[in-house]
């Protein structure tokens, strides 16, 4: 386990996908948390999606924000390979650009440094390599050529993040998005399950600080909490009575593995059945149900952080309902910390 550097004691943060339009405003709430982010903002631009702003310079890739999409071709990316390879070396070919997101240059441009910590985020090269297709509407992920060179791309690309958020604030960490991790436990999927959990392994080595992970899915959670991996962050809104069932997440704990506790539902319905106090209460039984299994609740706490349930783009209030579950997230923390003397 690599050493966070600080105490997450139940504070806050959350994932990057946000439903602003209003770049400002975006950031001004990403900033309130204890941990600030950098916000991926699709409505503003398609090259904030964070499929597409992680491809930025991979070969036999063009992206048309016209049409918002993506096109891979092999032959293309065959052509361009020897010429990537020559600009391998160059740490400004994994730099995000102003082009591919403005909103990661303007945090960068905020004073991060009284901050306990600020976070990053980059999708991981699994979702990546099972979304993006060829030509013939094969997945990326199926070639093992260029699966390899996918997986040291964003591994590079992580690892340059990192390194400028550092700049900013001694505690940054960046943490990979894997909204299709659970796809390559379908018997469908066609990627071998043992290859993926040992380039996934090989993956995560090769990542410099923190090594995060964050994913709404349900995936094999012994896959994940078995790994190399620092901090989980996970719905457990959804998922906590699952995932508090598997030994290897009291494991996982007791060898400094942080938790990032999605607790507060975005989605209006579901928040406006939830207040702070029934929150609490979930969360109370999670760490209740851990603690008959054996794990110190008090290290549970100081190895947990909180955040909202999962992003959202869909609400009809657009970022009404996001923003008001920030503010039931910070209560909630409070809260908490409060309760249990947590500094």
């Amino acid at each position: 386990m690599v050493a966070l550097g600080f105490s997450p004691n139940c504070q806050t943060t959350a994932m990057g996908i946000m439903p602003h339009q209003d770049v400002q405003r975006a950031l001004d709430v990403a900033l309130s948390l204890d941990i600030p982010f950098w916000p991926q903002l699709p409505k503003v631009s398609y090259f904030e999606d964070m499929y597409v702003q992680a491809l930025e310079n991979f070969p036999g890739v063009r992206i048309d924000p016209v049409h918002q999409k993506i096109d891979f071709n092999l032959s293309r990316f065959e052509e361009e390979l020897p010429s990537y390879f020559e600009k391998a070396n160059d740490p400004g070919t994994f730099e995000l650009t102003k082009e591919f997101s403005l909103v990661y240059h303007r945090f960068l441009e905020r004073d991060l440094s009284h901050y306990i910590a600020i976070r990053g985020q980059m999708i991981s090269p699994i979702s990546l390599g099972m979304k993006i297709v060829d030509e013939n509407q094969k997945p990326i992920n199926y070639h093992d050529e260029v699966k390899e060179v996918l997986f040291d791309f964003i591994q590079r690309k992580v690892n340059q993040q990192y390194r400028e958020l550092k700049e900013r604030n001694p505690n940054a960490f960046v943490w990979v998005d894997d909204p299709g991790l659970a796809l390559i436990f379908n018997a469908l999927s066609g990627y071998n399950e043992f290859q993926a959990k040992t380039d996934f392994e090989s993956f995560l080595e090769g990542l410099e600080g923190p090594k995060g992970v964050h994913l709404c899915a349900k995936p094999d959670w012994d896959f994940l909490l078995k790994s190399k991996m620092d901090i989980l962050s996970f719905d457990s809104f959804s998922c906590g009575a699952m995932i508090v069932h598997y030994p290897s997440l009291k494991e996982f704990v007791e060898r400094g593995g942080i938790l990032s506790w999605g607790i507060v539902p975005t989605y209006t319905e579901l928040l406006e059945q939830e207040t702070v106090d029934s929150l609490m209460e979930k969360l109370e039984t999670f760490w209740e149900g851990l603690s008959r299994k054996g794990v110190d609740s008090e290290r549970l706490l100081r190895q947990s952080l909180l955040a909202p349930a999962t992003c959202n783009l869909l609400n009809p209030d657009k970022e009404k309902t996001v923003e008001k579950a920030f503010g039931v997230l910070k209560e909630l923390s409070k809260k908490i910390r409060e309760k249990y003397h947590l500094v």
